[in-house]
């Protein structure tokens, strides 16, 4: 009998220790731990890969810490963009979304998209229609304002500068979450949801978004 396994990563960068308290510390512990085990149970009860891998992902969008989803970045129209994808070792199969604005799970709209739209990847405003065909949910824009990031947009927009996330070159960056997990059948799945660069330009697409740049999963790795 196969083992199963699962990793994640909640993309916070490089966090300099005069920045990080004992209590945002427990937050990022917390909320990665609640990912984590999210994706585990669902391994441990016979369940897919690919749903455990969308399940994690879609917890760690709901915490404002993490640039995805909730706590996803200003672009330089001050609006929140965001990209990310999904994709099955088994066959290969694989869906994508970039440029998405208020979806609430941009994961959760990738997974649809390789399932239901006979596509790999769809775009701005052609899949948010795809999403509400779909019935994936929608937010306003103050559900994915947050302090922190209001405030990195703010000391960088007038630069013509972009970064993906904490203090402005002080820090080495990392601007995604994502999680890879194996089931008890032995089958890979790989999910990546990011909000990008701060102050990037409208429309920029990221490589979270493309299928075996960002993302990629095969069951003969």
């Amino acid at each position: 009998m196969n083992n199963f396994a699962i990793a994640i990563h909640g993309g916070a960068g490089t966090i300099l220790k005069s920045l990080m308290t004992e209590k945002l510390e427990q937050q990022y512990s917390d909320a990665l731990k609640e990912a984590l085990n999210i994706g585990s149970n669902i391994l441990k009860n016979n369940g897919s890969s690919l749903d455990a891998v969308e399940a994690a992902v879609a917890s760690l969008e709901d915490y404002p810490l993490f640039n995805a989803g909730k706590g996803s970045v200003f672009n330089n129209a001050g609006k929140h963009e965001m990209d990310a994808a999904i994709m099955n070792g088994s066959d290969l199969s694989a869906g994508a979304v970039a440029g998405v604005f208020n979806i609430k799970n941009p994961v959760e709209l990738a997974k649809a998209v390789m399932l239901n739209s006979g596509h790999v990847l769809l775009s701005g405003t052609g899949a948010e229609t795809f999403a509400k065909e779909q019935g994936i949910k929608f937010e306003d824009d103050s559900y994915f304002f947050a302090q922190q990031r209001y405030d990195q947009w703010q000391e960088i927009k007038d630069e013509n500068t972009f970064q993906l996330d904490h203090t402005v070159v002080k820090e080495k960056k990392f601007g995604t979450v994502g999680a890879v997990a194996i089931d008890l059948s032995g089958n890979l799945a790989a999910a990546t949801s990011t909000g990008g660069m701060t102050n990037k330009k409208f429309g920029r697409i990221g490589d979270s978004a493309i299928i075996g740049a960002g993302t990629y999963a095969n069951n003969k790795t």
